[in-house]
């Protein structure tokens, strides 16, 4: 039986499994390495955090993204983008340098057994383990608006669903959503030859600054800090006290996690995207009607006058909602049994990233509500992964080696001996 069986190896899961290992565990790692970004994010889109606010978690603050850049001649610099490509690499690297070897697998269901869990994959029987840490990333949660799910297949689909944008070459597509996904969707649309919309309701386009300087004034640094989200004294807070949030009421904390760190686009993308890129603002979907092979989209303005967008496909950049009836891979009977925060769908998760139910643990988006938005971004896994073991060492009974003992060697012979299943 194994100490901790980690759900989803994207940078959540592939910090939890590193500390883990370090901390001595019999910790498993299963799912395709950094997934999310190397398929499901176009080919041509950048990092929208800063470098060195983007680090993947590992004992010790090893194993960054300067690291990996640094010896292979690549640039990861304050206010220089970094290609998604890159950070993809990097994590792959990340994997074969600080985390167990991960077995490429796909998790069926997650269901209780007796004091632990059994891990049910498409591949094999089934592993028994003592914990889960579910970090399964931000798929399972892709938003389409309602009025789309009423069009055929193939008249719509989700932002994240697109690897290569190349197939949509001289067609008009409306891109729904005024938040980075969308605005970046559209620019590269334009650029590799589609003619997009933007639709959105907001009445305008909100756009990040361009960030300050590492290197200020003691004043000006004290007035407006850096943190791992930004700049300002909020940004800070969210960045940098998880713990705090999660002590304040549980309406505070889902207001916090709907609305903090609203939608915007980054400073580097503005001019690509309002030199190539129509817009349609302050207005609102109520309709959508397939007409032969294109799509009809009824929109009400801001004044109240109805409008209709013809076009040949819809992309809908319109977010992930967390929610666990979406969790499909979890027991439907332990789905209904975990206690919630408060009106949200998501788990009330204790100090240690603990859900009600003994020995169940979650990472990532879905732990917004309850420790603030640093959860939905990458600088989030360092203060998951370092709690969340600790607190499967809680819940263990502390039973493994202190860091820097036999839990690297451990980590070590894991990587080097256990075989990798990979995807049929």
């Amino acid at each position: 039986m194994d100490d901790l069986v980690v759900v989803g190896a994207g940078p959540y899961g592939l910090s939890i499994a590193a500390h883990a290992a370090g901390a001595g565990l019999d910790v498993r790692l299963l799912g395709r390495p950094m997934a999310s970004w190397r398929d499901h994010m176009p080919e041509g889109m950048y990092l929208k955090s800063e470098p060195w606010s983007s680090n993947l978690s590992a004992p010790g603050g090893r194993h960054t993204l300067a690291e990996y850049c640094a010896t292979r001649g690549l640039v990861a610099e304050h206010g220089t983008p970094l290609p998604i490509g890159t950070f993809g690499d990097y994590g792959m690297w990340f994997a074969r340098q600080a985390a167990p070897a991960v077995e490429e697998v796909t998790v069926t269901e997650v269901t209780p057994q007796g004091d632990g869990f059994l891990v049910h994959t498409a591949e094999g029987p089934p592993l028994l383990t003592r914990t889960v840490a579910l970090a399964v990333g931000v798929m399972p949660f892709a938003h389409h608006p309602r009025t789309l799910r009423e069009l055929p297949p193939g008249h719509y689909s989700h932002s994240s669903a697109h690897r290569d944008l190349t197939r949509f070459a001289g067609l008009e597509v409306a891109v729904l959503g005024a938040g980075q996904a969308a605005l970046e969707t559209a620019a590269l649309l334009a650029e590799q030859g589609a003619r997009p919309c933007l639709v959105a309701r907001r009445a305008r386009l909100n756009w990040n600054a361009v960030p300050q300087p590492l290197s200020r004034p003691p004043l000006r640094a004290l007035r407006d800090p850096h943190s791992g989200l930004g700049t300002g004294w909020r940004g800070w807070a969210w960045s940098e006290l998880p713990w705090a949030v999660r002590r304040l009421p549980a309406a505070t904390r889902e207001r916090i996690a709907a609305t903090a760190l609203g939608p915007a686009g980054a400073w580097w993308l503005r001019e690509r995207f309002e030199r190539r890129v129509p817009v349609l603002l302050g207005h609102r979907l109520h309709r959508a009607v397939a007409a032969g092979d294109r799509t009809r989209l009824g929109l009400i303005a801001g004044s109240g006058e109805s409008v209709v967008l013809d076009t040949a496909h819809v992309i809908a950049a319109t977010g992930f909602t967390p929610d666990l009836a979406r969790l499909e891979l979890l027991d439907a009977g332990l789905r209904a049994a975990l206690e919630r925060v408060g009106g949200s769908g998501t788990p009330e998760l204790s100090p240690g990233f603990e859900s009600s139910w003994p020995g169940l643990f979650f990472a990532g988006l879905l732990t917004a509500p309850s420790f603030g938005p640093s959860m939905r971004f990458v600088h989030g896994a360092g203060f998951t992964a370092g709690r969340l073991v600790r607190g499967v060492r809680k819940r263990l009974g502390a039973r493994g080696p202190l860091p820097g003992s036999a839990g690297e060697a451990r980590c070590s012979r894991a990587a080097a001996g256990r075989p990798t299943t990979h995807l049929r």
